[in-house]
């Protein structure tokens, strides 16, 4: 390489990094120092509520059982 093409390398390499850095600056813009209020939640608790009645009584259907629709008692 001759000392121009590097020397052209090396002006278009700072060219681009300042074009990218003004353009990003535009887009993103500077970081400010204000002071910002953000909500804060309440506090969780350990209580537990008890569960519905009319939902989860004694006489409900539980999805875990295992039903057996065929009859035989394979296990499959």
């Amino acid at each position: 390489m001759k000392k121009t093409d590097i020397a052209m390398i090396i002006l278009i390499a700072t060219v681009s990094v300042l074009i990218a850095f003004f353009v990003t600056r535009a887009i993103v813009g500077t970081p400010s120092s204000e002071t910002v209020n953000v909500k804060t939640i309440d506090q969780i608790s350990g209580e537990i509520t008890p569960p519905d009645e009319t939902i989860f009584n004694q006489d409900a259907i539980n999805p875990a059982v295992k039903i057996q629709i065929n009859g035989d008692d394979s296990q499959e």
